[in-house]
């Protein structure tokens, strides 16, 4: 039996706003609901997956799930929760974006099963691009007022924010264009739910007003909270900048370590947001966590579960092994497996010092290498004590004073690991 869409949402703290009669519309028959996506990227990233999720559990429950690329209002941007405009997309740019991201949707959504709820992808460019201005302005504007597009709070926030430049006609227009695509939708697909996060209400509800006021039909909203972080930091940002799902502009390891990384509140929250482990099994997971914190149960398998579902088994090995590296007991086969991109990723933040090829190629004496070569240790008699109390490991295997490093000791023909006891390491770059 198909789960009931709005419980599974609510129990999985999933639903912020909803229009009353939802629930009783989906009980109807299968419907259809779309997401609208920013293809700003040709990758998306986790502030994405939330409404990803929403058409997962959609399509679950037996429904019709639509992805919608913004290809159109891509070229305008939102006003919503922004302060400046964004950049503009070229076409070329915008298809290309296009045919990435329907590839990482479709380790979410089932595209092609010949099933009535098959998901499908669309782009309001495809409807948008004849649309002459004056043709706009009769068909779509004449039906929403000024008055109802200066009330929404996107609107608002913009035009009275201290210190920026107010907000262009064009972007005022934005919410008009959203609301275009869901009357689109209504009538080409019979779409009648739109969903998406919190501060998007506004965009919504306009669609849903054009609905009622051009066809007089029903159609409704849902919006899940926006994900933020225990610690006020922003969710699904780091120092490098977002989370991707693309593996070439966030590697599986970086992203396992980012969920592994999250606080025990955190988790619990995200555990049943970005997977589909039930609620049974998760309240299992949150009470075996409760009583033994320590071990980061629930850290561990949100981050298995997240990084297989939009990676692979394969890329879940790859940034366990690599996480063995850096923090557990390998040796130096698991080392010397690494190809040179992943070595850097892992020891990424690692001191690391040059050193040319010659000199290791005539042998460098291992406490030449921890001191004065490197700084690694302040000085040689520190490097003879540490080497002495057996704590230090060229490329993770225990060395002594008399040790030479040469060039059977380099990974991948460009590096050597030092490491002083179990989470000191330093990246010596062979040149």
């Amino acid at each position: 039996m198909a789960k009931n869409f709005i419980e599974e949402l609510q129990w999985r703290g999933m639903i912020h706003d909803m229009m009353p009669g939802v629930d009783e519309h989906l009980a109807e028959n299968m419907q259809a609901a779309y997401v609208g996506i920013d293809p700003t990227a040709d990758s998306l990233h986790i502030g994405h997956l939330v409404s990803v999720m929403m058409l997962r559990h959609f399509q679950e429950a037996g429904h019709k799930p639509i992805a919608l690329l913004g290809g159109a209002t891509g070229m305008i941007g939102d006003p919503s929760g922004k302060s400046q405009e964004r950049n503009l997309l070229n076409e070329e740019t915008l298809r290309h974006n296009e045919r990435r991201i329907q590839e990482q949707l479709s380790k979410f959504l089932n595209f092609d099963d010949g099933q009535n709820n098959s998901a499908i992808l669309v782009n309001n460019y495809d409807w948008m691009k004849e649309f002459s201005f004056l043709e706009f302005i009769r068909d779509v504007g004449k039906h929403i007022t000024v008055n109802y597009m200066m009330a929404k709070d996107s609107v608002k926030k913009r035009i009275s924010g201290e210190g920026n430049e107010g907000m262009s006609f064009t972007e005022f227009s934005y919410q008009l264009v959203q609301g275009y695509d869901f009357l689109h939708l209504y009538k080409q697909e019979n779409c009648t739910l739109q969903m998406g996060g919190s501060d998007q209400w506004g965009n919504i509800t306009t669609g849903t007003e054009l609905i009622r006021r051009k066809e007089s039909g029903k159609a409704f909203a849902i919006t899940c909270p926006l994900i933020t972080k225990a610690d006020g930091t922003k969710f699904g940002k780091t120092e490098g900048g977002n989370i991707w799902l693309d593996p070439e502009r966030t590697s599986p390891y970086k992203f396992y370590q980012y969920w592994l990384n999250s606080s025990d509140e955190d988790a619990e929250k995200y555990i049943k947001i970005f997977t589909m482990l039930s609620k049974e099994e998760v309240e299992a997971l949150v009470k075996e966590h409760s009583e033994a914190p320590h071990q980061r149960l629930l850290q561990k398998t949100l981050a298995e579960e997240v990084t297989v579902m939009v990676h692979s088994k394969e890329a879940l090995e790859t940034a366990l092994k690599a996480s063995k590296i850096l923090f557990g007991k390998s040796t130096e086969d698991d080392i010397k497996s690494l190809s040179s991109k992943e070595l850097l990723e892992i020891f990424d933040g690692v001191p690391q010092a040059k050193v040319s090829r010659s000199e290791i190629e005539d042998g460098l004496g291992i406490i030449n290498a921890l001191s004065a070569k490197t700084g690694f240790l302040e000085s040689n008699g520190q490097a003879r004590r540490e080497l002495k109390g057996n704590a230090i490991s060229v490329n993770k295997s225990k060395v002594k004073e008399d040790f030479i490093i040469t060039k059977e000791q380099l990974i991948n023909d460009e590096f050597v690991l030092l490491g002083k006891g179990k989470k000191n390491n330093y990246l010596i770059i062979v040149e």
